[in-house]
């Protein structure tokens, strides 16, 4: 009478909601802070130059260019966490500074 229990996980579960396909909650604020930032940075161009046009253009590529750098692929990886773990791997890595010397001219 003892049955085989097994527990099936179905694969490509979401533990989170999204907004769409590798975009959530975090994502979303992630990319409204930098959207914030490049807008100040927008006004403070539009002051200077009186150019809505280049305004424009910039806030609507900062905008596309924050949510492309946050979406996750399906790896779980965005393009921001890539450059955060090259980053992270540089830094870790040691240099070993040295000074060449010709090994016979050094034994005299």
């Amino acid at each position: 009478m003892r049955q085989n229990l097994s527990l099936y996980i179905p694969l490509g579960l979401k533990t989170r909601t999204e907004l769409f396909e590798g975009f959530g909650k975090s994502e979303l604020v992630k990319s409204i802070i930098v959207t914030l930032i490049a807008g100040g940075i927008d006004t403070i161009i539009y002051m200077i130059t009186n150019n809505t046009t280049f305004t424009v253009v910039f806030i609507l590529c900062s905008i596309s260019g924050a949510v492309m750098m946050f979406t996750k692929d399906i790896t779980n990886i965005s393009a921001y966490d890539q450059i955060r773990f090259m980053i992270r791997f540089a830094r870790s890595q040691k240099v070993y500074n040295y000074k060449y010397l010709d090994e016979w001219e050094w034994k005299k």
